[in-house]
């Protein structure tokens, strides 16, 4: 194009200069001053006019919209041409050109996430551009080839966003006096870096937090933030939230987590719920699992039903008699607890008899006692007298 722009100078001064040297009025001007005059003309139309691009910004995925135009030029347009140098492909690559006749051709092979979208006559170059990549970052530049003005070109940096992988992870502290990680939240993979941060509520002063991270050569970060405290029953249960924030997401994501302390069942103990049902009660976390046998024998179906931690005897005879143990166990251990049951023969009609001696008793004298306070007694003394 540099050839064509000086040609068509010398043309140009060439015809001015036959002017002149035509009009004698025109005699003592010097040719070399038209010839400068006729280049300052040329480059202020250059000038004038602009190549409008911008900075692009998508989200990984996502589609681009490239925009690309002249304005303040009436020129004519030959040709665009894109060019791309991203992360794939460090090195400026011809990506595609634009034909007043041929319309779009790419040029060192096809893409089909990539679609023009301008309009030549309009002298526009935009593009559109679906499922980017985080190879695809980089810079794309727009070249017009103009006439007489030549190349005109502008970059359009494209910026990628990657939203984080988030999740949280129990680190599975078991009960103890000194302190241990609870968990770890981590947003990974993430462009730019995300914040992770614990809300902690009551726990504020029982807890601390720590946070580390790692960029890689991709251009994302993995941040990971730590959670430690004294696994004590009474931080057992509590809830927090770890929080996720940062350009690439368009909203925080909040993680709740409950602070789990793990131990093995405590001391077992057996409770009655009513004169031929019991219950094995315990601590541990995870729950505890509970098994119920007898000792030295199998237990007596059908005359006992077991249910959990629940044992029921379901008639009070003699062979029930003998020594039960129930186990509660969790991955972290095991724990157990006993129950004796002595029925014996008869028992339970000798408890009826003497029921109803006690209830006999018990109406004589009420009845006594009644006769004794309105002066029955007395006044039949009287009479025998």
């Amino acid at each position: 194009m540099k050839r064509i722009e000086l040609h068509v100078l010398f043309m140009f001064s060439r015809t001015i200069t036959m002017i002149i040297q035509r009009h004698s009025m025109f005699s003592m001007i010097p040719c070399r001053l038209v010839i400068i005059s006729a280049f300052l003309l040329t480059r202020e139309a250059a000038d004038a006019l602009q190549v409008i691009g911008g900075s692009v910004t998508v989200e990984q995925g996502g589609t681009a919209i490239l925009p690309c135009y002249v304005i303040d030029t009436t020129d004519d347009l030959t040709q665009i041409t894109w060019q791309r140098r991203t992360r794939e492909k460090p090195h400026n690559d011809n990506l595609l050109t634009v034909l007043p006749r041929e319309g779009a051709q790419f040029v060192n092979g096809g893409d089909d996430r990539f679609k023009y979208i301008g309009n030549f006559n309009n002298k526009n170059g935009t593009l559109q551009f679906s499922n980017v990549a985080l190879k695809d970052e980089g810079s794309y530049t727009c070249i017009f080839t103009l006439f007489p003005s030549g190349n005109q070109k502008t970059e359009i940096p494209l910026n990628l966003l990657v939203p984080p992988f988030t999740n949280i992870k129990d680190n599975l502290p078991t009960l103890g006096t000194e302190e241990v990680l609870f968990a770890t939240c981590t947003a990974a993979g993430s462009k730019p870096p995300a914040e992770v941060r614990w809300l902690t509520g009551a726990l504020r002063d029982k807890v601390r937090t720590s946070t580390n991270s790692t960029q890689y050569d991709n251009g994302t970060t993995t941040t990971v933030s730590s959670l430690f405290g004294v696994p004590t029953r009474e931080i057992n249960g509590h809830q927090v939230q770890c929080v996720i924030s940062g350009d690439s997401l368009s909203t925080e994501k909040s993680l709740p987590f409950t602070i789990q302390v793990y131990f093995p069942p405590t001391e077992v103990n057996i409770r009655a719920i009513s004169e031929d049902s019991f219950e094995c009660v315990t601590e541990a976390n995870p729950n505890a699992k509970f098994i119920w046998s007898r000792s030295g024998q199998p237990l007596p179906q059908p005359g006992v039903k077991v249910e959990g931690a629940k044992l029921q005897l379901l008639s009070l005879t003699s062979d029930l008699n003998g020594l039960y143990q129930c186990e509660a166990s969790n991955a972290y251990g095991r724990e157990h607890g006993q129950l004796y049951v002595h029925v014996a023969a008869g028992a339970c009609s000798a408890a009826w008899a003497l029921f109803g001696l006690l209830l006999t008793l018990n109406v004589i004298g009420v009845a006594a006692w009644c006769f004794f306070k309105c002066g029955c007694f007395q006044r039949v003394g009287d009479q025998m007298q």
